[in-house]
């Protein structure tokens, strides 16, 4: 199953409904809404500075990345960033994969 990274922050009033629900019940809600929909929780990391929260997460495909972010995003009190993730095998495919490419000018 693919991995994704999500980069979240919260807005004004997302932060005071998390100060109210404590970020640990957010863990549970992250959870249960990625098994929705097939999905799995690998991490999930508070932080500090550009980014509020990171996690990283299998979803069954890029239709399933999008429907979630649309969703969180839908509610206006988180913003997101999906990142596809690859694995050490598809960064070594990919890398193999010849292409065949025109920089412009050249």
């Amino acid at each position: 199953m693919p991995k994704f990274l999500i980069e979240a922050n919260y807005t004004a009033e997302g932060v005071k409904a998390l100060i109210r629900e404590k970020p640990s019940s957010r863990q549970a809600v992250i959870k249960e809404t990625l098994t929705s929909i097939g999905g799995k929780l690998e991490a999930l990391y508070y932080a500090l500075g550009q980014r509020d929260v990171f996690l990283v997460c299998e979803l069954p495909d890029h239709v399933s990345a999008a429907a979630l972010a649309m969703a969180v995003s839908a509610t206006g009190l988180v913003r997101t960033k999906t990142i596809p993730l690859l694995t050490i095998e598809e960064a070594d495919r990919a890398v193999s994969t010849k292409v065949s490419y025109r920089a412009p000018g050249r």
